[in-house]
């Protein structure tokens, strides 16, 4: 049987590197060996000792104990990224599960033999991304051959330095689309209704546009006005926050409420049927803004944004790398 090749994080690394372990923490679940061997049983302790914890955080969190437990094999391969020297530690598993006993840090533990420890820079981009996984216990899958091939005896530290790494486009469309799906869950999650018309009035602002909000509960179908200066036009937006999209009988209602000389803009989450797109393009005096367009929005006028929308979409101005032929940001 062949053996796995496992990731895993841990703020200590000296506990790791100088004890010969593979460390996790969760310190309030005690001694795991009790645990009844099934996925069920860890989520049920996991849930005991964790009363406030999300069903989501719950079942990944009792995933990665129960691998940790169960399906580590000794011989298998372990790759501990550290974060203090910037080296991927390579190494295998010599040792069942063991707790270390109440009171220790990082109590659930393996024996290893750590075998390598090789600069970041060796690797691929894929391959520093995949192990980069924002879980504490993982399988790594797509590019496990690769960091086992640093342990072959020709392997050199600086044997990928001077090539092109066809990985670097692939990885960089990962994290953006990633970040794009944050944004959308997060706009979906916590604004419904009226909700979503006052971020939408907020991100106009930050657009330079004055805006009102209509009063709940009005028949008008307008949910904001907006207008870019002191004059005319003006501009009449339709939040809609549903998943459904958007047909095109809806966006004829909008334009019923408009009078002579006013803009109309249709903002949804979600995305427009196909008669409703070609009604959009024979009326120009109305846009339609479907998800993926609001993100586009919200990530040009983000740090415009008032603080409790960015509270709520938490995000950080990073640079990542992108293909030399790239000259567009992703």
């Amino acid at each position: 049987m062949a053996s796995n090749v496992w990731g895993i994080h841990c703020k200590d690394a000296k506990i790791m590197l100088h004890g010969n372990v593979i460390a996790l923490g969760w310190e309030e679940l005690g001694d795991l060996s009790p645990i009844p061997a099934t996925r069920e049983a860890f989520k049920e302790r996991y849930s005991q000792a964790y009363p406030s914890a999300s069903k989501g955080n719950v079942a990944t969190s009792a995933g990665e104990l129960y691998r940790f437990v169960h399906e580590v094999k000794v011989g298998d391969y372990v790759i501990f990224p550290s974060k203090e020297d910037r080296m991927i530690n390579i190494g295998t598993v010599e040792g069942d599960y063991e707790y270390a006993g109440d009171g220790a840090t990082y109590p659930q533990r393996h024996k290893v033999k750590w075998l390598k420890h090789v600069p970041r820079t060796s690797f691929s981009q894929g391959a520093l991304y995949e192990v980069g996984s924002a879980l504490s216990f993982f399988l790594v899958k797509n590019y496990a051959d690769e960091f086992l091939s640093a342990l072959e005896k020709g392997f050199s530290a600086k044997s990928n330095a001077s090539e092109d790494d066809d990985s670097i486009g692939a990885t960089a469309e990962d994290i953006v689309e990633s970040t794009r799906d944050f944004i959308l869950k997060e706009l979906s999650k916590n604004l419904k209704g009226y909700e979503l018309e006052n971020f939408i009035a907020n991100l106009l602002d930050a657009m330079g546009y004055r805006t009102t909000v209509s009063p709940h509960g009005g028949d008008s179908g307008i949910d904001i006005t907006a207008y870019k200066d002191e004059l005319p036009p003006r501009i009449l937006v339709q939040v809609k926050s549903g998943d459904g999209d958007i047909r095109e009988t809806t966006i004829q209602s909008l334009k019923g409420a408009m009078r002579e000389g006013d803009y109309g803009l249709f903002v949804t989450l979600a995305n427009y049927t196909k008669n409703a797109r070609k009604y959009l393009d024979s009326t120009p005096i109305i846009r339609g803004i479907n998800g993926d367009e609001l993100v586009d929005l919200i990530l040009k006028y983000y740090e415009l944004l008032d603080e409790k929308y960015r509270r709520m979409i938490p995000l950080k101005k990073v640079y990542i790398p992108v293909p030399k032929d790239v000259e567009e940001t992703l």
